[in-house]
């Protein structure tokens, strides 16, 4: 089991991959944008930070930046249409980062969690 914070900001997706989480046995903190991702990152420990790209306020490449400035061990995973975005060479989001490309199939979001979870 992972604790993972989910940063997103469609409502009905957002519902649906924490319960998809929940369901494979991971611990979910869920939030509607960067800012509120950003709080809970200064106060919490998780293992992995799964963020949207486009969203109000705090970016989610700004995010994973800063997010790996509080803790370089966190894995970052983006969840975005955008891909080229974050995987740009001049993008400031953390290298090590990995994307998943919207529209993806709930199951390939759990077994690439898993996978970037267990590769530590």
């Amino acid at each position: 089991m992972a604790r993972i914070l989910l940063a997103e900001d469609d409502h009905s997706l957002r519902g649906f991959l924490t319960i998809s989480l929940q369901r494979a046995g991971h611990d979910v903190d869920a939030c509607a944008d960067g800012d509120a991702a950003l709080e809970l990152l200064t106060h919490n420990v998780y293992d992995l930070l799964l963020t949207d790209i486009v969203m109000p306020g705090l970016d989610g490449i700004e995010l994973a930046r800063r997010a790996a400035e509080i803790d370089p061990a966190m894995k970052i995973v983006f969840i975005t249409g955008f891909a080229a975005v974050a995987l740009a060479p001049q993008s400031p989001a953390p290298k090590q980062a990995k994307v998943l490309s919207k529209p993806f199939h709930l199951r390939d979001l759990v077994t690439e969690v898993d996978r970037v979870i267990a590769a530590a």
